[in-house]
């Protein structure tokens, strides 16, 4: 897997401006790179964890999940390595300071791995008028 360079400053600008309380959202892949992060309808956030209501996620399919913790500390919580197990092969937490080198991807397991960031051209979606 990869991750949209856009995406990314998306997660790292949206975790900065939720500082203190955390961030949380779904990742979406189109052709094995993050190019989407949904907001789950619901999603209740504190400055010490963001619990989202995923029986409220729409029926489309997540590669994994992204939250922000208030501190440096990007390590995965025992609650963390939960949702980690069910939802997704992908999951990255993002801390302070909110920047391109604040921020870790875990597998399934919570095992740290490689998210490469690329550049990618964004499809534009057709509209019907």
């Amino acid at each position: 897997m990869k991750i949209a360079s856009e995406t990314l400053d998306f997660i790292l600008e949206v975790s900065k401006s939720s500082a203190p309380r955390e961030f949380a959202g779904m990742l979406q892949s189109e052709d094995e790179v993050i190019t989407n992060v949904i907001i789950v309808p619901g999603t209740e956030s504190s400055d010490e964890n963001a619990v989202m209501q995923l029986f409220m996620l729409p029926n489309i399919h997540t590669v994994g999940t992204v939250h922000s913790h208030p501190g440096a500390n990007r390590r995965p919580s025992p609650e963390d390595l939960e949702l980690f197990d069910k939802k997704g092969r992908v999951h990255i937490i993002v801390g302070e300071p909110y920047d391109k080198k604040s921020w870790t991807c875990y597998n399934s397991k919570g095992e740290p791995i490689l998210l490469e960031v690329v550049d990618y051209e964004f499809k534009e979606e057709e509209t019907d008028l």
